[in-house]
């Protein structure tokens, strides 16, 4: 009995909760202000898995993908986004799954292209 105690505050237990992790993943899209202070990413890849850095230029798409999701965009005020308004551009960020839209908690952006692709079907 004790034994099941110690390793379930341990979490080593079977029938331990899964982690909540925060994943950092990279996400590609167009960059839009929805309102004053207010970005989101629209046109936007799926989540992928990443670091929180900038991507090389070698993993910088040269033809820039067009994705389907929307995301919301917090820590904005780190990065000057009115540079990148209106671009494609890489977004590097905590993901947060949420109802009715997700969130990036960026920690980079990265211009791909210097205009927006439409929206995948």
């Amino acid at each position: 009995m004790k034994i099941a105690i110690v390793l379930t505050m341990l979490g080593l237990w079977q029938g331990a909760a899964p982690s909540r992790k925060v994943e950092i993943v990279s996400v590609t899209g167009c960059l839009k202000e929805a309102a004053p202070n207010s970005w989101t990413l629209t046109s936007a890849t799926d989540p992928a898995p990443s670091s929180a850095n900038a991507p090389p230029a070698k993993d910088i798409p040269a033809t820039p993908p067009a994705g389907k999701n929307a995301f919301a965009l917090i820590g904005v005020s780190e990065f000057n986004l009115a540079a990148h308004r209106d671009r494609t551009v890489i977004i590097k960020g905590l993901f947060i799954k949420a109802t009715p839209m997700s969130r990036v908690n960026m920690t980079s952006v990265t211009d791909v292209s210097p205009s927006c692709v439409p929206a995948a079907k």
